[in-house]
Formats: structure tokens, sequence, C-alpha cells
């Protein structure tokens, strides 16, 4: 038997590395099944990638088109300049895996919820195509090789500290695909070839899984681990006997990756078939129809695509009028077409529905109030590239996850806060985005592979543009917390003084130290403490007790309770003043100046016991009239922070069901709004933070900048006169679709 300081995993920064980790604690025998089973796969992965190649090409050389080829090739050389970092995730996460069996959790894997297809909803199929595919590898194992995968589990639970299922075992399909996925996740490749990729996969790895279980189950055995439990002959051992039934099996699955895709084409022209049956509505528009059909040539879609490329060249700038309108300007270029051919030249059905289908996306677009306007303008430009690439590659209709498609998304989603005074500047995401457009009318003429490229580029920008603006506005919304808490207690020492000052005449020195010192004492008690603790509560002592201190007394124990109270308000109020930070110098011209008050205040007292209280008092309030400076309270303190200003907003109580206060309370943080401030300029800002128990709405601008703060009634009154407008962020292709399938539907109708 191996001994533990012998198994080491594959991978560099494996997690037997430290001494104290975890996986020190797992028995032996478990490692040994790690290790054996991970030596498998790993030889499995690289019968994969070796095959992958030849697959892969011949994919291509059945594909029907230069784009559909590309697809493939670039795949190729993606796999190959990846399938290293692919291969030691996988084995990462496969000894994670292993790692987590000696801790006491292990978390349930979350289930993809069941999706529905419908045709014309244009869901985002990648996944239901991904989810559907893995199921289907699971289950073959399952149903395959389901109880020798069970006795495993069965054995594993007998040696870790938590139940474990043929779900979460580690060498179960279901978290063996779960690694492979993740481990591909960087593939900038298409869904089809990632189903593939998948197929090919189960063909290498998931084909042998009965060799992992019996393996697996052989050392567990041997090491005593519930070894009565009844062991199953290996299976389908005449698979492995001929080779000519090797060969065929090879071939069928050949055919089934074939099938594969040619089932992923069709799903993609089911959904554009649908599309051309409202289509058919709005054709004849783009050139005239001969009397007689038999004069019309249609134009194939090689030659569109190179007079849509003529036409990019003239494509306006985005600061010009937009007069350029594409249905105008190709049928005016085909005509000079047919006129120089001497041939009636015509547009096909298909590529008319698809010019027909883009221009009402783009007009949907120009028209969106979502965008800024200079922003609209510049994605306007981008109607002939997008065209183009619909031309291709009829996916861009159905795959939400399209390169192209996204990266218009991504465009538009990241214009959305983009304020209209940013025209002047001409700020850094105005400027990617106009380069985005240039690279794509100067330099894209049929290969899509271009807009993965800018894709992945405007994702790397927008990202590090969101980590900024995400830092700020979390350190906005801390800020405006720890605001909202010190506003609560400023409220609190407000009360605190009001209540024991408000109608009373004192000392000026006392009012103001109490004021503008002693305040400052209560606000950080009341801060780091709480109104509930003791040390609050000291400081409302101290407060009362000085008041009491300075104020003229003719009770017969005043005197002994004046000796008993001065020492320890002395030391009190010195401690809290020393806490605060307060101006040792003013605290020593203020503590000179209650010393005289409280002498004063001794010999009064003293004078009112000996002569009588009548005439005492009498002494005792000229004494003070003649001595310090006396200040009557008769305004209610108010106190405020430095260089903080109160909301002025206009004191309205709206009822509960009012319109504007029903649009306030649908308003969820993240939710962008566009507010119209004067007659010429609009803010846009993104809700941050709902600042509690005041009810402050923080917005923030892109960056994250704090620029704009309402109450919950100061916004429902901006709602009611219509000076507020809450903007869609959901997807623009999408959202474009929706309504240009909906206006169809209606000619339709």
């Amino acid at each position: 038997m191996q001994n533990d300081g012998k198994v080491v995993p594959m991978s560099k920064n494996g997690p037997d590395q430290a001494g104290s980790s975890p996986v020190a604690r797992l028995p032996v025998v478990l490692l040994q099944v790690r290790d054996r089973a991970a030596q498998q796969l790993k030889e499995s992965l690289q019968t994969l990638f070796d095959n992958a190649d030849d697959t892969l090409f011949e994919m291509a050389d059945r594909a029907h088109n230069n784009a559909e080829q590309n697809i493939f090739f670039e795949a190729m050389r993606d796999l190959r300049l990846k399938r290293k970092s692919i291969e030691r995730n996988f084995l990462d996460k496969f000894f994670d895996a292993f790692l987590r069996l000696g801790q006491y959790e292990i978390a349930e894997p979350i289930l993809a919820e069941p999706v529905s297809f419908d045709k014309l909803a244009l869901v985002h199929n990648d996944d239901l195509e991904r989810t559907v595919a893995v199921d289907s590898m699971v289950t073959k194992v399952v149903s395959r090789d389901g109880v020798a995968l069970s006795q495993l589990t069965t054995r594993l639970n007998q040696l870790i500290p938590q139940s474990l299922t043929d779900e979460t075992n580690p060498l179960g399909p279901t978290l063996l695909c779960d690694f492979f996925l993740q481990s591909g996740r960087n593939l900038g490749v298409e869904i089809k070839v990632k189903l593939i990729i998948l197929k090919l996969f189960e063909k290498y790895a998931l084909a042998d899984a009965d060799q992992l279980y019996e393996a697996a189950n052989q050392l567990l055995i041997a090491a005593g681990v519930l070894p009565d439990l009844k062991v199953l002959p290996s299976r389908r051992s005449t698979d492995r006997s001929a080779g000519g039934a090797h060969s065929e099996k090879h071939r069928a699955e050949g055919v089934a990756l074939v099938q594969a895709t040619e089932k992923l084409d069709q799903s993609v022209q089911e959904v554009f078939s649908a599309l051309q049956e409202l289509l058919v509505y709005v054709r004849g528009n783009i050139t005239p129809r001969p009397d007689s059909v038999a004069e019309a040539r249609p134009i194939s879609s090689q030659d569109l695509l190179r007079l849509l490329s003529h036409l990019q060249q003239y494509v306006p700038r985005a600061e010009t009028p937009d007069d350029f309108d594409l249905r105008v300007q190709l049928e005016q270029l085909i005509a000079r077409v047919s006129a120089r051919s001497g041939k009636f030249r015509t547009v096909g059905t298909v590529d008319e529905d698809v010019i027909n289908l883009i221009s009402m996306l783009f007009e949907f677009i120009l028209d969106d109030r979502n965008l800024p306007g200079s922003l609209r303008a510049l994605i306007g430009r981008l109607q002939i590239p997008m065209l183009k690439v619909a031309v291709i590659d009829k996916s861009f209709f159905s795959r939400g996850s399209h390169p192209a498609r996204r990266l218009l998304n991504e465009i538009a989603s990241a214009a959305l806060g983009w304020g209209g005074r940013d025209d002047s500047q001409r700020d850094s995401l105005y400027t990617r985005i106009d380069q985005i457009v240039q690279r794509l009318l100067h330099d894209f003429v049929d290969d899509p592979a271009i807009f993965t490229e800018l894709l992945v580029d405007f994702l790397a920008f927008t990202s590090d543009e969101r980590r900024r603006s995400e830092l700020l506005e979390q350190r906005t919304r801390d800020a405006e917390e720890g605001r909202a808490l010190a506003e609560l207690a400023r409220q609190r020492v407000q009360q605190a003084l009001n209540d024991r000052l408000l109608g009373k005449t004192l000392p000026e020195v006392v009012v103001r130290l109490l004021q503008e010192a002693w305040s400052k004492v209560l606000l950080l008690t009341c801060l780091k403490h709480g109104e509930q603790s003791s040390e609050w509560k000291a400081g409302l002592q101290a407060m009362d007790d000085l008041v009491w201190s300075v104020e003229p007394h003719d009770e017969p124990d005043a005197r002994q309770r004046l000796l008993e109270l001065v020492p320890g308000l002395l030391k009190s109020l010195r401690d809290g003043l020393s806490s605060a930070a307060f101006d040792p110098f003013a605290t020593s011209e203020f503590f000179s100046q209650l010393e005289a008050l409280h002498v004063q205040a001794f010999n009064h007292v003293a004078q009112t016991q000996e002569e009588g209280v009548q005439g005492a008092s009498e002494a005792v309030g000229d004494a003070f009239a003649e001595g310090p400076s006396m200040m009557a309270v008769v305004e209610e303190i108010v106190l405020v922070a430095p260089g903080e200003q109160v909301l002025s907003e206009p004191a309205v109580h709206l009822p509960e069901d009012d319109e504007g206060l029903m649009q306030v309370d649908k308003l969820r943080l993240g939710s962008w709004v566009e507010i119209q401030e004067d007659e010429e300029h609009k803010l846009r800002c993104k809700l941050a933070a709902i600042v509690e128990p005041s009810g402050r709405y923080v917005f923030v601008n892109r960056t994250g900048m704090k620029v704009l703060e309402k109450t919950r009634m100061g916004l429902a009154v901006e709602f009611r006169r219509g000076a507020i407008r809450v903007l869609d962020d959901s997807l623009l292709f999408d959202r474009a679709l929706e309504s240009v399938l909906g206006n169809l539907r209606k000619l339709k109708g």
C-alpha cells in the first residue's frame, strides 16, 4: 500500500501541499482512489484533445459555407491554445472535490430548472441545448454503470464525515461533466462546437466510466470497505473484443456528432421560418417586382454582401443628420447594377426578409429613448454590419449569445448611464464605442470572427469600468449609511439637549459647552455604544449634574450635595472632552470659568443656609445677575454636521395610494432614471441606496459618484410632475425584436 507522503496531486497547486490541509485527514485508500482516477481522467482528456482536431476538421469539411467553415477552424486553433489550461483546471476541480470530502458539508448541486422552447419567444437557447446534452450524457452513464456507481458511493460514505449521493460523488457523471464545462468556460467557440466537444468528452472520458468505478471499488474492497457488497462483472467485455466492432462504433459516433450539429441548424431554421411567416406582409419594398417573374434574376447572398460592403464605406458619421435609409440606398444601388448588366436584378426572398427585419430592428433602436441621443446615433451606424452578419448566419435572430448580437446588447447596456453632458468631452466610453463602429465599417467583410474579438475587448473594457464604479458606489453607500447613523445619533443628542436646556436661563459658558462640545461627546458615545448603554446614560447624567451645579438652589441639602457632586462631575467632563479630542486650550478655559461658577454657587448656598431661605434667594439672584454672563435658551437647538445641508424639499404629504408614491416604491436598487433638471439638461443616474430610517434615496452616475439625493416624498413629487423617467435596462436587441414581432403580428391580424 502506498505511503501517504508519496501521494501528490498532478496539479502543481494541489491541495496536498500544505501539511495542515483538510485533505490530509482523508484515509490513505481514498487518496489512492483519487489518484488512480485522476490518472485515467488525465489520459482520457489527452486522447480527447488529440482527436479533437480530426473531428473538427471533418466538420469543417462538411460545412455549407465559408463562415461555418471558419467557425470550426477557429475552434481548432482555440482548443490547441487552451488544451493545457483546460486539462489543468479540470484536474484542479477534481482534486478540490476530494478535498471537500474531508469537510463536514457538501453543497447540493443547483439543478437548472426545465426550460420550454417557444420558437417565437426567441429565448436564449444555448443553456437549454447544453443542459439537454449533459442530461443525456449523465443518463447514459447511470443507466449503463449505475449499480457500480451506487456501490462506490455507498463505500465512500463509510469513509467520509457527511452524506454523499451519486450526484455529489466526484467520480459521478454529474460532477465530471460540471468540471469539464467549468474548465472550458473560457473557450471562445460557438455553441455547436461546444456541444461537439461535449460529445467528445462523453466518447473519450465517460465511455470508460465502468473502468473508473471498477478500479475504485476494487481498491476499497482490498482495504476492507464493505467487501460483502455484490461484485459486478466487468461491463460489456465483448464491446472491447473486436477491432471491427470498435471501428463501427467510431463511425456511428461520428454520425451522431454530425446529427447533433444538423439538429442545431434545424432549430435555427425553425426560428427563422417562423419569422418569415410574419415578414411576408412587408415584402416587395426593396426592389419593384417586374410583370414577368421570368425577367427577374435574384442576386446571390455573396453578391449582396459585396453590395453591402460597398454601401458600408459611405455610412454617414453620427454627427450628420440621419437621412441614410438603407433600403433606399440598396434599391438605388441594385437599380444601377440592373442598368449596367441589362438584366433586371432583385433581392432573393430570404435575403429580403433579413433586410426588412434588420431595418425594422434599427428603426426601433434609433427611436429608443432609453439610449442617450449621441450614442443612439453611433449605434445606428452598425446597421449594415449587423445586416451582413444576419445574411451570413441566421442564428443571429435565435441565439442570445451570438457574438454580434451580444456586442450590440453590451454596448447599449454600457450606454444606458451615459449622460448627455458628456457630449462635449467625448469620454472613454464614447471613444471606445466609436472605435468599434469604425473598425466594423472599415474591416468587416464576411468573417464574423471580428465580432468575437471586439466583444472580448469591449467586455474587458466595461469590466474594468464596472469594477471601478462598483468600488466607488460601495464607498458611497458606506458613507451614506454612516451618515444616516450619524444623523440619527444627532437627532437623539439634539433631543437630549433641548429636553434639558430649552426654556432655561443658564451661564452662557455652560450653554455653549453643552451645545458645542458635550454634544460631540454624546454623539460619539451614541454611535459607539448605543442609546441603551451605560456610557450614554452616564453622558446624560453628567449633563444633568452640570446644569444642576450652576443653577441657584435653596434646598437644605444643596451644599452637601454640591460638595459630593463636583469632584466626580469634573472628572467625567474632563474624560469625556478628552475622548472627543476637544481643544485642550478651550477645555482649560472652560474649567477655569466653571471653577469660579462652582465657588460662587457654593458660597451662595452657604449664605442661604445662614441668612434664611427668603432673603438668601434674593441675594443669590442678585449675585448671579452681577456675576457670569447668562443666556436664555428660547429656541430649539439644531445640530448640523460640518458641511452638511438640510434637504430643502417641499413639505408635501401625499396619501399612500398616490400614483407618485407608488412609482417611487416600484424603484429597485440599480434602477436607472432620467431626471429633467431644467429645460436644457437631463441627468441620468442609478439608485444606489435607500438609506433608513431617514428614507433618503441616493443616486450615483455611471462612475459610482453620488449626484443626487431625494426623500421618498420629494421623488413622488418629481414623478407627479413628469420630471423623472425610469429607463428600461433590459437587453436592447431583445426589446427591439419583441417590438418588431408585435408590429408584424398586428399586420398579420
